[in-house]
This record gives C-alpha cells, structure tokens and sequence, in this order.
C-alpha cells in the first residue's frame, strides 16, 4: 500500500483529511483539478476474487461496482480520515465487461459494442472512522459509431496497451474519442469519478468549504 500525503488547499477544510484509496493517476487528477489535495493510499485488495464472488452471486454491475469501490475505501485504515473509493464496469445488452487482458480481448470487446450503446457505472464512496457515511453510483450513457474493421486496427495501434487501463477499451480523454457517435453524462463519472456528487457529499461533511 502506498502512501502519498499532500497538505490541504484553501477550499478544504484544514482539520480535515481526505484520502483517495486508489493509485488511480486519472483519479487524483480529478479531484487535483478540482482545486483539492489528499493523501493517496493503494489498497491491498484481491479485487480479481471480489469480482468472481459477484459473479457467482449474480450481482448487477452497479452492485459489483459499488461494493469494489467500498472495499477499497474500507481497506484503507485511516479512521481519522474521509476515505474515497470509486471503482468501475460496462454492461451492454445484459453482458458485464471489465479492463481487458490484452490487445486481443480488447479487439473482440470494442467489435461486441460497436454500433451499441452502453452504461459506465461509476461507483464512488466516502468512508469516516472505518464506516460507509456516502455513496453513489453514476450511470453514464455511451453510443459507439459504426467504425470500420480498418479504423479499428489503426486505433489499436495507436492506443497500444494504454486502452487496457480502461474498462471499454477506450479512453475518451484521447484517441478513444473517435469511437463514439454521442456520450451522455458526467465527463469525470465516464473518467472514473463522479465529481459533482462527491463534492456534494464532501461539503455537507465539512470537509471542503461550502
């Protein structure tokens, strides 16, 4: 577990800590550009083993995402501090997808949604003195264009292994972009953190300025 402590801006509230358990870069990003600084923590936690349970368990994927982003927040011992964690699926047309293993899983998920529209669901949580206080789950819409088989090698080849860091195979901070016909939602909740509701939740508590 990692551990990087950053000292709070003017828009939060000094006397309290905020902690993002996640070694998400896009993440911290987010809530840096957002005028705010926490410490960053990676929690250990077998997230592959959580995912099988809910599997075999039948859970939805806003339910797989949400009880991920909630061991990760919960993984972090920190009681004195408020906790993120915020984890993410696709579902289209009742099939689950997670980050691909490789090039070629990739290839065989972004042909399964092309021309399709799917949901991102982005689960974030905040976790005070080791308990849930908060949580959400934002449900963004994304409809892919119908690209072409030549098109789609060329992205590949562009993104290279950078579109297995995502959960569609794409990012639409970069070349990902051109996949899709129309996007639906939250910028930062198709990133992986819903902004606008965690700075909610976070000003009602106190810890950034309301």
């Amino acid at each position: 577990m990692t551990d990087l402590v950053l000292k709070p801006t003017p828009l939060q509230n000094s006397d309290s800590l905020l902690v993002l358990a996640s070694g998400s870069v896009t993440r911290r990003h987010l809530l840096n550009s957002a005028g705010l600084s926490c410490s960053v923590m990676s929690p250990d936690l077998d997230e592959a083993e959580l995912k099988q349970k809910g599997m075999a368990e039948g859970w939805t994927a806003a339910e797989t995402a949400l009880r991920l982003a909630e061991a990760k927040a919960l993984a972090v011992q920190k009681p004195d501090a408020f906790v993120i964690g915020a984890d993410q699926m696709l579902s289209c047309n009742g099939t689950l997808y997670d980050k691909p293993a490789s090039l070629n899983a990739a290839r065989q998920q972004l042909e399964a949604l092309r021309g399709q529209t799917h949901t991102l669901h982005t689960a974030v949580v905040l976790c005070h003195q080791e308990k849930v206080v908060w949580h959400h789950v934002a449900e963004p819409k994304l409809t892919m264009r119908t690209f072409s088989s030549v098109f789609l090698e060329a992205y590949l080849a562009e993104e290279g292994t950078r579109c297995l860091s995502s959960v569609g195979a794409y990012r639409v901070e970069g070349p990902g972009l051109h996949l899709f016909e129309r996007i639906e939602g939250e910028h930062a909740a198709i990133l992986g953190l819903p902004l606008f509701p965690l700075l909610h939740a976070l000003r009602d508590r106190g810890v950034i300025l309301s």
